[in-house]
């Protein structure tokens, strides 16, 4: 009998032991195949609340190749390059070229690349105290962006209108130290691109990057006192990219996702969802 109720509770432990490596394996299998529908879904990062366009382009994408796309959205410019790096997302849309090259120039080497262009959305100065730069007095408070590459380009849109001159040419890492003429003794405050638009209440004008913009409720055609000439070739550095990590420049999933973007159904979307400011650059 004590023969016997060993064997019975050897056969009992062999079953457990196989039952648990069962459900091991059947956690690793589970594991595996979450990890693969992630994997299977895109993952986009965009800054601001305004996406409706990569909305469109995201239910077009799917319903044409049955993969999954989704968006994830960050509040400032700091972020988005980082995540990518990280592995936390796939690509993001919210840079433009200058911003990029100035990103990659602090890196020990090129980390995140474009895969393509989408659109230029001229920079714009809004003021809630006057309508024209011209308007301007002496003293006046200007709230400008304090990245080094929107910080620069509003210093040189304000050399455009006539309101300042600075040492450089366009395109060019400038500061505040490059003001060669201030006729009217400005003074700038340089913040976080996001602040700019909450800043309209402290200061005179402010220079808005178009996401923050229309995030606000402005409208960069009707709203802006001053805005960048699209037409100007010294514009094109600033015209905006969907980028991922260096190594994964020739992915043909995001090769795919790009298709899907660069079509006349986005292009009309630009005009439906940003009353015309964005403009195609592909």
């Amino acid at each position: 009998m004590k023969k016997l109720g060993k064997l019975t509770l050897g056969l009992a432990l062999l079953l457990g032991l196989s039952a648990c490596g069962s459900n091991e394996s059947a956690d690793k299998d589970t594991r595996e195949k979450s990890q693969t529908e992630v994997s299977d879904t895109i993952k986009i990062g965009v800054v601001g609340e305004k996406n409706e366009v990569w909305d469109e382009v995201i239910k077009r994408y799917e319903k044409g190749t049955g993969k999954k796309a989704e968006l994830v959205k960050f509040s400032d410019y700091a972020q988005p390059n980082e995540a990518l790096i990280s592995g936390d997302i796939d690509v993001n849309s919210y840079q433009h070229h200058k911003f990029l090259n100035e990103f990659n120039d602090e890196q020990a080497e090129e980390k995140v690349v474009s895969i393509a262009d989408t659109m230029l959305a001229p920079l714009g100065f809004y003021s809630n105290q006057i309508k024209s730069l011209d308007d301007l007095k002496d003293g006046d408070r200007i709230a400008i962006s304090n990245d080094p590459s929107n910080g620069p380009r509003a210093l040189f849109l304000l050399q455009s209108a006539g309101v300042i001159k600075v040492k450089g040419e366009p395109g060019e890492s400038i500061s505040l130290d490059d003001i060669t003429d201030n006729p009217k003794n400005l003074e700038f405050i340089e913040m976080d691109p996001a602040q700019t638009a909450r800043s309209l209440d402290d200061v005179v004008a402010a220079a808005i990057n178009d996401n923050f913009a229309l995030d606000s409720g402005l409208s960069p055609k009707e709203d802006a006192i001053y805005l960048e000439d699209p037409e100007d070739p010294d514009a094109k550095i600033y015209v905006n990219v969907i980028a991922t990590r260096a190594e994964d420049k020739d992915n043909e999933a995001y090769k795919e996702l790009v298709e899907y973007y660069q079509t006349d159904e986005t292009k009309k979307d630009y005009d439906k969802y940003t009353d015309g400011a964005w403009i195609p650059a592909w």
